[in-house]
């Protein structure tokens, strides 16, 4: 009878222990989607992961079931590394720190905007990697084609109304042409008579009389009008590589707005040769892999309305995903494989159509004027003593760039904002004052500032052209 008890005390020890495993193996388990996952993994892992074989950092397929093999760590262990491994490290973390030795000291990138569920959704599409990719694909598709059938509705619905339309629209065009048919024909008849009327001879005597009568007058009018073709041809030569409003198709649809205005990409971050030599220079395919190379369609808000409106795309979805077809241009260009994130070795240059092209004859160095001339500039900016100030209408946080190209922010496809002449550069020079607050400035143009305030008054200030900025050697050698 004694041992009874005791049995049922083993029993209820058993079921407490059974009731821990389970719990403890549910805080573990991996509850998320497979198919976010796919898209948050492509969006934010493959820079530095693949599924399959070392890249920067291990593969990942199965990475669940290493780290509790190899570490005894589990979710909640992952959440923190993911989330800030050097924070976890610095806890002491004995399996953090190791694999931070494993993979040759090379610190995984933070990633605190994901969320709990967000890496539960990578987590999974790890755990089973063509199960996640296949439920991605067909979301896609499902969505494609609801976002087809809307607009097979819409087109269906107004069908109708617009092709009575057309249809009398044609029968009125071709009214009209059958009239002027008959006039024609009726005109022809008039022409065949072998003989003229005396009325119609009168009136060529009469023509021929007032032409002699008015020699004088109608000699001054060929004159005039010798005088204004010869005013036309000056005006046409004065425009001869005068191009402001140039605006070329390029080979790949690279919106200034979405880069520079919506994501606030400085202009010198591609355009860095700007800072160090005579010309700004066009980015090579490179520069644009370091955030493409895990941003690989475009899900951004903005689009451009005027391509919906035009009626070129059916809807915001359509814009977009002609965005997303550049950056696959993109790919093809530099040889890149997005969907195994590796070089395929086939290149194709981008053949960009140049813009801005000064003459040969014409030195300008975007260095002295983007570093040397940058705060002088940004003042011209504030004040509105630019040329064409008032037409560029550029912004209070405007970039040494602006003055020159206008506020490529509101650029979709960059365009030529200026005339460029010889003129607007000596405009620009005559009104924009030299930076005295540059130590270097302030002491060597002291005695020329004094100078000028003795011959024209205390508010006088040194702009270029009083510091060689009119010297024809400055810009022509």
């Amino acid at each position: 009878m004694k041992a009874r008890p005791l049995y049922k005390l083993r029993l209820l020890s058993t079921a407490f222990f059974l009731a821990l495993f389970i719990f403890s193996y549910s805080q573990d388990e991996i509850t998320g989607d497979g198919a976010k996952g796919y898209d948050l993994f492509q969006t934010n892992c493959t820079a530095c992961h693949q599924i399959d074989g070392k890249l920067i950092g291990p593969e990942l397929r199965g990475v669940v079931t290493r780290v509790k093999e190899d570490g005894g760590v589990g979710k909640e262990w992952l959440h923190s590394w993911i989330k800030d491994n050097k924070a976890l490290r610095a806890t002491g973390d004995a399996y953090a720190n190791k694999i931070f030795e494993e993979n040759g000291r090379q610190e995984m990138l933070a990633f605190p905007n994901l969320s709990d569920q967000d890496i539960d959704d990578i987590l999974t599409y790890t755990t089973n990697p063509e199960a996640g990719q296949t439920a991605f694909e067909e979301a896609k598709k499902a969505k494609e084609a609801e976002a087809a059938a809307a607009k097979a509705a819409k087109n269906s619905g107004g069908g109708g109304a617009s092709t009575g339309v057309v249809i009398v629209g044609f029968f009125v065009l071709a009214v009209i042409l059958v009239w002027i048919l008959f006039r024609l024909n009726a005109l022809v008849k008039l022409t065949q008579a072998e003989e003229l009327t005396s009325e119609d001879e009168a009136a060529a005597v009469s023509f021929s009389e007032l032409m002699t009568k008015y020699d004088k007058l109608f000699k001054a009018g060929m004159a005039l009008l010798v005088i204004l073709a010869l005013a036309g041809a000056w005006n046409f030569m004065l425009g001869i590589g005068v191009d402001k409003g140039y605006e070329p198709a390029q080979p790949i649809y690279f919106s200034h707005q979405v880069h520079a205005g919506v994501q606030g990409i400085d202009c010198q971050y591609c355009h860095s040769s700007a800072k160090y030599g005579k010309v700004s220079g066009i980015p090579s395919t490179n520069v644009c892999m370091n955030c493409h190379k895990t941003v690989k369609e475009y899900k951004g808000d903005y689009y451009e309305e005027h391509l919906v409106d035009n009626g070129m795309y059916a809807s915001a979805d359509e814009v977009k995903k002609f965005y997303t077809g550049e950056i696959q241009k993109m790919y093809q260009a530099i040889g890149w494989d997005p969907a195994a994130n590796n070089f395929t070795g086939e290149q194709k240059p981008i053949e960009w159509v140049r813009i801005h092209n000064m003459p040969d004859f014409v030195y300008f160095s975007h260095q002295q004027h983007v570093v040397a001339g940058e705060k002088a500039i940004l003042k011209a900016i504030a004040d509105g003593t630019i040329p064409n100030s008032k037409e560029l209408n550029l912004p209070d946080n405007s970039q040494v760039c602006f003055a020159c190209h206008g506020d490529v922010t509101k650029m979709d496809e960059l365009k030529m904002a200026n005339q460029f002449t010889m003129g607007w550069c000596i405009e620009c020079h005559r009104t924009t004052e030299v930076d005295m607050s540059n130590e270097y400035n302030s002491q060597y143009y002291a005695e020329l500032h004094e100078k000028l305030k003795k011959q024209y008054g205390e508010g006088t200030k040194i702009t270029v052209d009083a510091i060689g900025g009119l010297e024809c050697g400055k810009c022509h050698y």
